[in-house]
């Protein structure tokens, strides 16, 4: 099976460069696109990677439009939706593989991992893990996959401009379908945690997680997520 891995982007800077080459290198184990999409209309991003063997084009600013414009493109048979500042585990491609090929899942995520051996940040990865797995409902952070014809067939990500992966897995499981934890660690950079404060970036994360699932519009949510330098979290 073939997977295309869809990056959403903006104002990346030479670390989106080092990403590529490590997934470039990855093309052997079952990649057969990568899909930059840049929300900036300009392009900053996507002008660094001419030489890097991506296919990249530009959307409107927004994770979720993003996304599904990779997607829309893509001819993978399985969508791996990649942030930019997160790393796969090794194997990530076969066992990617291997939970769609059983045909019980229509998808799956990893346990969430941060670059840094601070205590706090492991613990909080841990925590996340264990909530994924109970709840079945994976952050983007920890490296979302679907098969390209459930994610067309369900409608992709919701335009929202926050919360669009917890809806999506929400969605899935109001339709009875099943999702898998993969229970390898993906590598998430801990640089905005620690630059924006660890304690309050979980108090903060954990207060908005709980307004949306008690209604509260992911746009009334959206100036309390986004950080000014890149615009996404």
């Amino acid at each position: 099976m073939s997977i295309s891995i869809i990056i959403p982007v903006l104002n990346e800077g030479e670390g989106i460069e080092r990403s590529l080459d490590r997934l470039n290198k990855c093309r052997d184990d079952g990649v057969s696109e990568i899909i930059v999409v840049d929300g900036n209309k300009k392009g900053n991003t996507i002008r660094l990677l001419l030489d890097r063997k991506v296919i990249a084009l530009k959307s409107e600013k927004g994770r979720a439009m993003q996304m599904n414009s990779g997607a829309r493109i893509a001819c993978g048979d399985i969508l791996l939706f990649l942030h930019a500042d997160t790393c796969l585990p090794d194997k990530a491609f076969e066992q990617i593989t291997s939970v769609i090929k059983t045909g019980r899942y229509v998808g799956g995520a990893f346990n969430l991992g941060f670059g840094s051996q601070r205590w706090a940040l492991k613990f909080i990865a841990a925590v996340a893990s264990i909530r994924s797995r109970l709840t079945r409902i994976p952050f983007g952070d920890q490296a979302i996959f679907i098969k390209r014809n459930y994610f067309e067939k369900t409608g992709g990500f919701c335009n929202i401009p926050l919360m669009e992966d917890i809806e999506f897995m929400k969605r899935i499981r109001r339709r009875g379908d099943t999702i898998h934890i993969i229970p390898l660690k993906v590598t998430t950079s801990a640089r905005k945690w620690e630059k924006e404060g660890i304690i309050h970036t979980t108090l903060r994360n954990w207060m908005l997680q709980f307004l949306y699932f008690c209604g509260m519009p992911s746009a009334k949510l959206l100036r309390y997520y986004y950080t000014k330098e890149t615009g996404y979290e």
